[in-house]
């Protein structure tokens, strides 16, 4: 006799969704768990086969759009890689230009593209302004790129879901000046559009993850991903953080969700999408930033510290005058 099948759930089978920074990290997790729950995604970012990046904080590393895509299949969606640069207009267009030909539709865009840089932590009269500035326009001006591009399509089928990843749910200061105005603006973005999309039946949200096990973090821990928790050692906030997969997790049950409109313009965190949710992590853990910090990184809240993700992954004081 044989065996039933276990029925694999996928919300949003026949959804389209655009992750443009999809290559790494959060964006690639992202798309990965769109596709666990069915979606078609076009996987865009810079970094082919045969292209690694050559300059910036991610030079030489191996992780390629088409790899992504090959995940994204994998896991019972399709993966659809784009090679394009968010900071050039018409190569934004003819991708949109082509997810309108192949697909007809685009519900869900995320703009995970990231500043880039190497940030400063100094006091901002002594920061690097060529630095700081090429943050801003790659970690900003490229998520507006990309939304102005793909909204239409979105207002054409009066429905859809634009997700901005950010970094943290609270008001206080980023520790650094370029940081803190590209984190800002990136949750402000999320709350103008809402506004500006709400008749036309499409959201706009800002997510945070929490402390991601991303590619580069773990390569910096001397760890992989099947032994992570030796570098608790080094860390001991490692004990607490989560793959990119939960972030993507939190993505994808917004876009399933019915009644996401009535979370548009706001600022939300994997750990507490989890809790409304109830999805874990790709390890079946539920790991919780913010139930953590709490105590710990109060001040942060306070504008007096900031926790600097990308970097040291360490609670750091802010730069004295």
């Amino acid at each position: 006799m044989r065996a039933a099948k276990t029925r694999v759930r996928r919300p949003l089978k026949g959804k389209v969704a655009l992750v443009a920074g999809a290559t790494r990290g959060a964006g690639r997790g992202i798309a990965c768990m769109l596709g666990e729950a069915g979606a078609t995604v076009y996987c865009s970012g810079r970094s082919t086969r045969g292209h690694p990046p050559r300059e910036g904080p991610y030079a030489g590393r191996p992780e390629t759009i088409e790899e992504t895509a090959e995940m994204v299949t994998a896991r019972g969606g399709i993966g659809i890689p784009s090679r394009t640069d968010h900071l050039v207009i018409e190569e934004v267009r003819k991708l949109v230009a082509r997810i309108r030909r192949e697909q007809g539709r685009l519900d869900i865009l995320v703009n995970d593209i990231s500043e880039g840089v190497m940030h400063d932590w100094k006091p901002f009269w002594k920061v690097d302004l060529e630095k700081g500035f090429r943050a801003l326009k790659q970690g900003v001006e490229s998520h507006i790129v990309t939304s102005h591009c793909a909204a239409p399509l979105m207002i054409e089928k009066k429905g859809g879901l634009i997700v901005e990843i950010t970094d943290g749910d609270f008001l206080g200061y980023h520790s650094t000046l370029f940081y803190d105005l590209v984190k800002t603006n990136v949750n402000r973005l999320a709350f103008a559009m809402a506004n500006e999309l709400k008749r036309h039946g499409v959201s706009a949200i800002a997510v945070t993850p929490g402390f991601m096990r991303t590619e580069a973090i773990l390569d910096r821990m001397g760890v992989t991903e099947a032994n992570w928790r030796k570098g608790v050692r080094k860390n001991k906030h490692f004990a607490m953080s989560e793959t990119p997969f939960f972030v993507g997790r939190a993505v994808a049950a917004l876009a399933a969700d019915p009644k996401v409109m009535e979370k548009s313009g706001g600022v939300f965190a994997s750990w507490t999408l989890s809790d409304e949710y109830g999805f874990t992590d790709v390890d079946g853990a539920r790991p919780h930033w913010g139930k953590y910090a709490k105590g710990r990184f109060d001040d942060m809240i306070r504008s007096k510290v900031a926790f600097d993700w990308t970097l040291t992954r360490k609670a750091v004081k802010a730069p004295k005058a």
